[in-house]
């Protein structure tokens, strides 16, 4: 049901209330004084948190010319994992479902028709053990179920995670032989989900500590680069929605004013350009602009680079070449914000590093959005509305129980 006109503009004319002009411009102001005076390196607690790679500076770049620019790379390589997303049974059991594909373009049929699917269950009754080993089930494809360690809390973020990353890392494993140019990750080149469990709870981080599943997903992606590196194939990691708060959280730690909700409205504000005509604010949509590479080490960034990750991985490279690198990318068009993650083991060379930026420039000038290889592993990877209800009736069936429904799945259209 939609609003009655005159309750919409009761709500609307309560703006009118909020007495805010100029901020807009003050704010620039800030992120440009922020730019200039607390990133090169930023520090907190005596650790530099953020440093440029090479200098501090911002870059554009004309949007057609972009496009017509030669490609970087002859192929490309995107991954993607999709899962159902946690599901609670009535009698017990919390599953999810994780399955990984890659994409190619150019196209590569037997590839995109590959997958890796992880189930991952948990259930509090100590006289049940799901997993199971490897084992194929079609031409390119494997799947197994991982049992989740029990724990009284956190049940679906522990299947939701353990799924996903062991999908996604195993199917970049078994398939990085096929990629012989780039591969770019949807999404962040680390599980930064798992590593955030250090810091949730007390659950969580015993569970990081303890759990030899989390060991070897951990595992995987060290493997992952070190693969990649071996082979002198760039990896990177393409992230569409930046939540990221260490940036701001740690200048308010210093005083510092920062009215932004999270470091994305920070960058959005530093590569925006335009200017003021008759106290409007006009954009320009010409270019695209983009940020210097940054080694992070803030929150969970910092975890492979560490002298904490020898506890938990074997690393081959000095621990600062798995430190995680990324720049920031703006297109005005759209008013979209993306950042490029990468190794240092990779950036570090700034032929490299110049050259994921020129291909990923070029795809987001052509597509207005995240690159072709990452649309289509997207598709390929997703498990859509119709599969998900047909999954979970299979499932109860299975169980023989029933999905533990609330009245929000009805309210909200989720009745299976």
């Amino acid at each position: 049901m939609t609003l009655d006109p005159v309750h919409f503009d009761g709500i609307a004319e309560l703006a009118d209330r909020i007495e805010y002009e100029g901020e807009e411009r003050d704010h620039r102001e800030l992120a440009r004084n922020v730019w200039e005076n607390y990133l090169d390196p930023l520090f907190h607690d005596g650790t530099e948190i953020l440093e440029p790679l090479s200098d501090l500076r911002r870059k554009r770049a004309n949007i057609e010319e972009l496009a017509l620019e030669a490609d970087q790379f002859g192929t490309m390589h995107g991954l993607d994992s999709g899962t159902i997303n946690p599901q609670p049974f009535k009698n017990g059991l919390v599953v999810d479902v994780a399955h990984a594909a890659m994409s190619s373009s150019p196209s590569d049929l037997d590839l995109h028709g590959s997958r890796t699917i992880v189930k991952a269950v948990h259930t509090n009754d100590a006289t049940t053990e799901f997993g199971t080993d490897w084992e194929s089930y079609s031409e390119g494809s494997k799947r197994r179920i991982v049992h989740a360690p029990r724990r009284d809390d956190y049940e679906r973020d522990i299947v939701h995670a353990l799924a996903l990353y062991r999908a996604e890392s195993r199917h970049a494993l078994d398939h990085a032989d096929d990629v012989s140019d780039f591969l770019l990750l949807d999404g962040p080149v680390y599980p930064k989900g798992i590593i955030r469990w250090r810091d949730r709870g007390s659950i969580l981080p015993d569970l990081f500590e303890e759990s030899d599943e989390v060991r070897t997903i951990l595992q995987n992606y060290v493997e992952l680069v070190e693969t990649f590196a071996e082979r002198d194939v760039p990896l990177a990691g393409f992230v569409k929605n930046i939540s990221a708060k260490s940036i701001i959280r740690t200048l308010r730690a210093k005083g510092v004013n920062t009215p932004w909700v999270h470091d994305a409205a920070f960058f959005s504000q530093v590569l925006e350009r335009g200017e003021y005509e008759n106290g409007e604010y006009e954009r320009f949509t010409d270019d695209m602009t983009l940020t210097n590479w940054f080694v992070s080490r803030a929150g969970s960034d910092a975890f492979f680079g560490s002298t904490e990750a020898a506890r938990h991985v074997e690393r081959e490279y000095a621990p600062e070449q798995y430190e995680l690198t990324f720049c920031v990318v703006y297109d005005p068009r759209r008013r979209l914000l993306f950042k490029i993650e990468a190794p240092r083991i990779f950036t570090e060379d700034e032929t490299c590093r110049r050259r994921i930026e020129r291909q990923l420039l070029k795809e987001i000038a052509i597509s207005k959005g995240p690159p072709t290889v990452i649309t289509k592993a997207d598709s390929l990877a997703q498990i859509g509305r119709n599969s998900t209800d047909s999954l979970i009736t299979s499932f109860e069936r299975s169980f023989d129980t029933e999905l533990d429904r609330n009245y929000n799945d009805i309210r909200w259209g989720l009745d299976y």
